[in-house]
């Protein structure tokens, strides 16, 4: 069972030096200026997808300093859900974020034409929640689209996943 897990903890071991030299560069900035729909599903770990969902995102950069205010619509339910981050640009790589619902500081760093953001929250499951670990890789597509996976792990091993198509409007 050990190695069984420790398998499927590696299986989305994404490198971001893979990405180094690939263009268009998702610069954080850049992309979350302004308005941004977005348009994702989450999946168990099976695969089957437990519900679909909408966002408005608008991403506003002072300087060093940004705010993405997100709101989710989640399409079954027809439950909202909002989020506002607050990204500080640590240099030309690192990026740190917070939002009231992420526990502590996430961490950013782009590789090139990919960001791959790290961070826990606790996630409503049924009566409680859990607190997963979501490792979040965002590619350009081009200046306008971006794709988003999301692997929500517990304990290393993926227990759901998300993705998301962006586009700025």
């Amino acid at each position: 069972m050990a190695l069984l897990m420790g398998l499927n903890g590696c299986a989305n071991g994404i490198k971001g030096g893979d990405y180094l030299n690939r263009e268009p560069a998702f610069v954080i900035e850049e992309f979350f200026q302004g308005e941004i729909k977005a348009w994702g599903i989450i999946q168990d770990r099976r695969g089957k997808i437990i519900t679909r969902f909408e966002a408005d995102i608008i991403g506003t950069w002072d300087g060093n300093n940004g705010t993405l205010d997100e709101t989710f619509t989640y399409l079954e339910s027809g439950e909202n859900q909002k989020r506002i981050w607050k990204i500080t640009k640590n240099d030309e790589l690192n990026y740190t974020g917070t939002a009231g619902d992420i526990i502590g500081e996430a961490t950013g760093k782009q590789y090139g034409n990919a960001v791959n953001w790290v961070y826990s929250m606790d996630v409503p499951v049924g009566s409680r929640k859990v607190r997963l670990k979501f490792d979040d890789w965002l590619w350009s597509m081009d200046k306008k689209v971006a794709i988003n996976r999301s692997y929500l792990k517990k304990f290393g091993v993926t227990v759901a996943e998300i993705t998301l198509f962006l586009q700025q409007q």
